[in-house]
């Protein structure tokens, strides 16, 4: 597999992006190399490797899972730049 001129101005299209001759030929040249390490790394025989969650053994820092009391409405609104009665009053973004 390899990527063609066409492919690249497809995906310009896509990003709504305008390149020039030059860096057609350039992000073409830079997948097709993308696409070569790619196809190197399928090579490699996996079969003996455990998958990974993370690539550094690092202790798990999650939190338990336990039901807490739910937050009070007077605690929720005290940080609150700007607040009305029950909720939380926020500039309008839709006209």
């Amino acid at each position: 597999m390899s990527v063609t001129r066409d492919d690249v101005k497809y995906m310009a299209n896509l990003a709504r992006l305008r390149l020039t001759e030059s860096e057609i030929d350039m992000y073409q040249k830079d997948m097709n190399k993308i696409l070569e390490y790619m196809e190197q790394l399928n090579q490699v025989n996996t079969d003996d490797v455990e998958p990974l969650e993370h690539v550094l053994e690092l202790p798990a820092r999650y939190r338990p899972d336990t039901a807490e009391p739910p937050l009070q409405h007077e605690d929720a609104l005290k940080n609150a730049p700007d607040a009305d009665s029950d909720y939380f009053r926020v500039p309008r973004v839709i006209d």
